[in-house]
């Protein structure tokens, strides 16, 4: 009898004193992009340059090839380019194999015999005074460079930069949010989130080795051009009625 009583009891107990009412109410946002862009004179240059040697041995390989890249070195001290300037790309080592002749499918496999190496040293020559890559090219080659793999042009402070174009990327994001809310009769509650990204935009260069050895009335002709520097941040909103 006393279970009765005690289990009538709690049915007697309202609902709502059990259940929490879900008070979450869903959310109208309004999401916007700014974008900014700034197109802005490189000041700095970077020209990837080096040699391929061969030889019967290893040794002799890189005796020939140390002994060239030794003297593109001189050549860029010789420009006033500093040795912490001057970055290895690339080294590599390989060993050429003789043919190896056809064989009966029951003969005894051969294993292949090394007749030469092939040595491939590259730089990377960071060039500060633009107004020099020309002759840092040219001197290069002159020097006895064979490879010559192409210039890529940069920014010293590239993230201050990128900052001016996020902040430009923000107001104009703003902006729209602001003549977005006041077109559709809405006012903007809070800033929820916001993302941003920002790069720059390198040009691709398609200068030719050939290019320069064959350039006989002096440098061969390079322009810098400019970089563009791009940034997008994306806003969003929470809004409400007016």
């Amino acid at each position: 009898m006393v279970f009765v009583v005690l289990l009538i009891g709690l049915l007697a107990i309202p609902v709502g004193s059990w259940a929490h009412e879900d008070t979450k109410t869903e959310r109208s946002t309004l999401t916007v992009t700014g974008v900014g862009q700034l197109a802005l004179a490189p000041d700095t240059a970077f020209v990837t340059l080096g040699m391929e040697t061969a030889g019967k041995s290893l040794a002799e390989a890189e005796r020939q090839n140390r002994a060239v890249m030794q003297k593109v070195t001189e050549r860029l001290r010789e420009l006033q380019v500093d040795n912490e300037r001057i970055q290895t790309a690339n080294f590599s080592v390989l060993p050429q194999y003789k043919p190896t002749p056809k064989r009966s499918v029951e003969g005894p496999s051969v294993p292949p015999e090394i007749i030469g190496y092939i040595v491939i040293n590259s730089v990377t020559v960071e060039v500060r005074n633009l107004g020099k890559v020309g002759a840092v090219i040219e001197e290069s080659l002159a020097a006895g460079a064979n490879r010559f793999q192409g210039l890529h042009w940069g920014l010293r402070d590239e993230q201050q930069a990128k900052l001016v174009a996020l902040k430009q990327a923000a107001a104009k994001g703003r902006e729209k949010a602001a003549a977005l809310s006041e077109s559709l009769n809405v006012k903007l509650v809070r800033l929820i989130s916001a993302n941003e990204s920002s790069q720059v935009v390198r040009p691709v260069s398609q200068l030719r080795a050939t290019m320069a050895m064959e350039s006989r009335g002096g440098e061969p002709p390079i322009y810098a051009g400019e970089l563009k520097v791009e940034a997008i941040v994306t806003l969003i909103y929470e809004i409400g009625r007016e």
